[in-house]
């Protein structure tokens, strides 16, 4: 990872690569193309969303 000297919201960034499936890009870049945003904003919500939910699991399992 490479970081960036950008920070939003106090939180500062850092650059990451990852290899994806042609299939699976070619979803990403449809949903921002549709929403107007850029394929980069349409992963990191993706990513913020799972790992939300997986918070709400890892709570459940300390059950």
């Amino acid at each position: 990872m490479k970081n960036e000297e950008n920070s939003v919201a106090g939180r500062r960034k850092v650059r990451a690569s990852m290899s994806l499936p042609q299939d699976l890009y070619e979803k990403i870049e449809r949903v921002a193309r549709t929403n107007k945003v850029s394929i980069a904003w349409v992963v990191r919500d993706a990513v913020e969303k799972y790992l939300e939910s997986e918070k709400t699991v890892s709570r459940k399992r300390e059950r």
